[in-house]
């Protein structure tokens, strides 16, 4: 019953709003004028005015309780659902009063022509209004809709589908990121990510962790929400496994002499897992680490790596990795290794180092590894690197395979039950996407719940 209350409202709202942007017109019908016509403009106005404020989006919950990037979001949405119903609305109604009109003199055919620009005006308005709104608030947007937004708006039916897509995805974020902040304040007491030690998170290659975006997308503020204490690594983005795995040493005694925390927890993401293990194994980190979970992380190195590096001429290599590295070097790195980077990546390299990096029992070790099923499952440069890695190292995740990435007896793999399978980026958030039967920013929850419930 609610739902069609909240249905027949925004119909009646859309009717009034539709009359508000139509008032010269219904005013060239109805003949007003004097004192009747201003008061028929002024609440015309204001109305349209009020409803590009403070549209109805028939939420009613308080504003402590709904952020305002999720009510302007819910605005925008609303705003562009406005708009198509007004348009058809005012369609209709320009149809019909084209009809019943006496346009004999160049008089009334102008002011009719006058009352249909200001319509479109009027449209124009609250679909930019929206448009602008969504833009600014809805992470799912994403670069892709953002550009065909830019470039396809003013196309006659492309814009309405577009549209429609758009207000779909809004009102479809907006209803996931509500329940998540209620589940959110339901738990918030419980603190169920408040583990006996930090969570150390380590980012992989050629990423840093917050020097210019978060590399872990929405999932470190879920945690936090939760009761976790976070802290990085801020090891090198492109260097050896053994110099990331020397300065994660010195990252987790820091943390350890500053916090008196004793221990650590580290989540390792793809070459941070190898870091990690370094450090623990050969840099004396062992009685500083309660637990090391590594998320695809290519424990066995990929085969698809080594074959990149026999197959490609010298002076391309060289080439590719002198300008990433002085790339890196205006960026501030100390001293970017790209050919070691890589290098290190390899079936070879990470067989030879396997032998040399035995696990320590005083540590937890866990891993996770998913999968993709298809190249669509992801973005440039994944959905490219797929179809390689599938050749060489079999079913994996854009870049590690299954094999590669599980590691210890305790083990996650991570399969989709529909097309849409999890890239490597899926699972550091890259893309901010809300993936139908996958919350990425739940898993980690329940991952470092059960690290709390293990006593770590």
């Amino acid at each position: 019953m609610n739902g069609w209350i909240h249905k027949i409202r925004v119909l009646v709202y859309a009717l009034l709003l539709a009359a508000s942007v139509n008032t010269a017109g219904i005013l060239q019908m109805t003949r007003t004028g004097g004192v009747r016509a201003f008061l028929w403009l002024l609440a015309g106005t204001g109305f349209f005015l009020f409803a590009n404020i403070v549209p109805y989006t028939g939420y009613r919950r308080s504003k402590e309780s709904v952020g305002i990037r999720l009510r302007q979001l819910k605005r925008g949405a609303m705003l562009i659902l406005y708009t198509g119903l007004t348009i058809s609305v005012s369609i209709l109604w320009w149809v019909w009063l084209g009809f019943h009109l006496a346009l004999q003199d160049i008089k009334s055919i102008l002011f009719y022509l006058l009352a249909i620009l200001l319509a479109l005006l009027g449209e124009g308005f609250l679909l930019l209004n929206g448009s602008l709104r969504l833009m600014a608030t809805s992470v799912q947007m994403g670069i892709r809709y953002r550009v065909l937004l830019c470039l396809c708006w003013w196309i006659p039916l492309v814009n309405l589908f577009l549209f429609g897509e758009l207000y779909v995805l809004a009102c479809r974020e907006f209803e996931i990121e509500l329940e998540k902040e209620e589940l959110n304040a339901v738990r918030k007491e419980s603190e169920i990510c408040h583990t006996r030690y930090p969570i150390l998170m380590v980012h992989g290659v050629f990423f840093r962790d917050t020097r210019f975006f978060n590399y872990w997308g929405r999932i470190p503020k879920e945690l936090m929400r939760n009761g976790a204490t976070l802290y990085y690594g801020n090891q090198q983005s492109a260097a050896t496994v053994e110099e990331c795995g020397a300065e994660l040493a010195e990252r987790i005694r820091q943390i350890v002499s500053e916090t008196d925390c004793g221990k650590v927890n580290i989540i390792a993401h793809s070459k941070g897992g190898l870091d990690a293990r370094y450090a623990i194994s050969k840099c004396g980190m062992a009685e500083y680490t309660a637990s090391l979970t590594t998320i695809n992380t290519p424990h066995r190195g990929c085969l698809f790596a080594d074959y990149l590096l026999r197959k490609a001429p010298e002076g391309l290599r060289q080439f590719l990795a002198r300008r990433y590295n002085n790339t890196l070097r205006r960026f501030g790195e100390a001293s970017p290794d790209f050919i070691g980077a890589v290098t290190d990546l390899t079936a070879e390299k990470c067989s030879e180092r396997n032998r040399d990096l035995p696990d320590c029992p005083e540590v937890y070790y866990q891993s996770v590894a998913t999968s993709m099923k298809r190249a669509q499952n992801a973005g440039f440069p994944l959905n490219v690197s797929y179809r390689l890695v599938k050749r060489f190292d079999g079913e994996n995740d854009g870049l590690v395979s299954i094999e590669s990435a599980l590691w210890d007896n305790v083990y996650q793999v991570l399969r989709m039950k529909r097309n849409r399978g999890l890239s490597h980026g899926d699972m550091i958030d890259l893309y901010r996407e809300n993936i139908p039967g996958f919350d990425v920013r739940e898993f980690y929850v329940n991952l470092v719940k059960n690290l709390k419930e293990k006593g770590y």
